[in-house]
């Protein structure tokens, strides 16, 4: 296939980043609307929890297998799947009679979605071989989370007010559209040189181990820890035997020898813990300003701008930087960031301040710009070209996982915060050791960036991709084998 023109380039990563606003834009979108969602079908916290929690889950779960299905068999064919999944599944939604048919629907719109950002990052990173350029294409990527939290929440109040929640997934119908036709026309095929075997056993364990810890964490302020603990200990065999069972096969699910690479586990630490904060974060800020200040949907939209439009400014930077200058810088900035917005919070109540609210919003706006960037360059970087479907699920699976665990640590410590009390009265007391979290979550991002970012952490990346690439040429020509 021959190297395509800058035009066309450029026309492959808008088509990319058309897949990553839908999912990224769903997920503000449902954020705005969780009140309006809790009146009209009767759910509880945890409904809450899970009507969240049920489409980053099913998307963490499935992610290395899209990624690994699409570097053998095609990442343009997995893609376009993914987009017709995606789409059905937000009209689905769209007519859920119940909360718990919308749970079910969040999940078909999380299969296609699993489908179609660590695809799309591979078709990128495929796509744009230079390195600078290709920090750059990742940094404006990363752009694109900014533009779904700024119009997310503005996007999403208007219709909640004027249509219903209902109405907020008629947005993915028109652009999953758009973005399918576009696809077929102009983005090329491509698919790793030798094709890695499925692997059902590690699949099924992922999808115990997650499933089971989430369920652990929502459902114990409800239902007891004696109740969870069965589900705890699963999660806790399901661990045990996927480390066990990956690291004796050929050609695992998860390749545990990424993991030598100190920047590619760093990069997984920091995205579990920087998009756990922000699942926690939207997910007190939402609920604070609606059922607490009394906001409706808009006014919280708008109130969550001051976050937004720092995602938004910060992210090409990031990416511009990361290509300049490395990872490093953008990861302190981050961390410090989001360290400092969380302490806001926790010590000195920011929510019950106009002046510290806004402090707080702008402070997390701009650790989240500038943490995605190195997270998935440095993720996919490293690593052999013919795996880069692979790496990237890795990241976008840590990112999801993050996400999804956030939301039920920190819901499940609201839950059990508020009891039988005055929502509105006990909201700001119980949401403070939720805080505490994520303000654990800024300085793992910062103290983690620190450590995996220097020269020595660059040299076990370096033996990790020699390795890699060592053990790929003896399984394709058959040397060793």
């Amino acid at each position: 296939m021959s190297e395509p023109s800058p035009g066309r380039r450029m026309l492959v990563l808008a088509i990319c980043c058309m897949s990553l606003l839908i999912v990224s834009l769903d997920n503000t979108v449902l954020n705005v609307a969780l009140p309006s969602l809790q009146r009209d079908l009767h759910a509880t916290t945890s409904g809450l929890q899970w009507a969240v929690d049920a489409y980053t889950l099913v998307l963490a779960s499935l992610l290395m297998l899209a990624g690994s299905t699409a570097d053998r068999i095609g990442r343009k064919r997995v893609f376009m799947a993914g987009l017709v999944v995606f789409t059905l599944g937000s009209l689905l939604c769209s007519l859920a009679p119940s909360l718990e048919a919308l749970v079910a629907f969040r999940m078909v719109q999380a299969v296609g979605g699993s489908m179609l950002n660590p695809v799309a990052m591979s078709i990128i990173t495929n796509t744009f071989t230079d390195p600078r350029e290709r920090a750059r294409a990742i940094g404006a990527w990363g752009a694109v989370v900014g533009i779904s939290m700024a119009a997310g929440p503005l996007v999403g109040g208007l219709l909640v007010e004027s249509v219903g929640w209902r109405s907020i997934f008629w947005i993915n119908l028109p652009v999953g559209l758009a973005a399918l036709l576009l696809t077929l026309r102009f983005v090329p095929e491509s698919r790793a040189p030798r094709a890695r075997r499925p692997d059902p056993v590690g699949q099924l364990l992922v999808i115990a181990l997650f499933g089971s810890l989430t369920y652990a964490i929502i459902e114990a302020p409800h239902a007891g820890l004696p109740a969870v603990a069965p589900f705890a200990v699963l999660a806790l065999a399901a661990l045990t035997a996927l480390l066990r069972y990956e690291s004796r096969r050929r050609e695992p699910l998860i390749d545990l020898r990424f993991f030598r690479s100190a920047p590619f586990s760093g990069a997984t630490v920091i995205a579990v813990g920087a998009f756990a904060a922000l699942g926690g974060f939207l997910f007190l800020s939402t609920l604070y300003l609606q059922n607490v200040r009394g906001l409706s949907a808009l006014e919280a939209g708008l109130w969550m701008l001051p976050m937004a439009v720092p995602t938004f400014l910060c992210a090409p930077l990031s990416g511009r930087l990361v290509g300049s200058r490395g990872p490093r810088l953008p990861l302190l900035i981050a961390g410090a960031a989001m360290t400092a917005s969380g302490l806001l919070f926790a010590l000195f109540e920011a929510g019950t301040a106009d002046l510290t609210l806004f402090a707080g919003y702008v402070l997390f706006g701009i650790g989240f710009g500038f943490v995605n960037a190195p997270i998935t360059n440095t993720a996919v970087s490293g690593m052999p070209t013919a795996q880069a479907g692979v790496a990237s699920a890795v990241a976008s699976t840590s990112r999801q996982l993050g996400q999804a665990l956030g939301v039920a640590v920190v819901g499940a410590v609201l839950a059990a915060g508020v009891g039988s009390s005055s929502y509105a009265d006990a909201f700001v007391p119980a949401a403070r050791p939720g805080w505490w979290i994520l303000t654990g979550c800024g300085l793992a991002v910062l103290v983690v960036g620190a450590l995996t970012s220097g020269r020595w952490a660059r040299r076990t990346a370096e033996r990790t991709a020699e390795r890699l690439e060592s053990a790929e040429i003896r399984q394709t020509t058959g040397v060793g084998a």
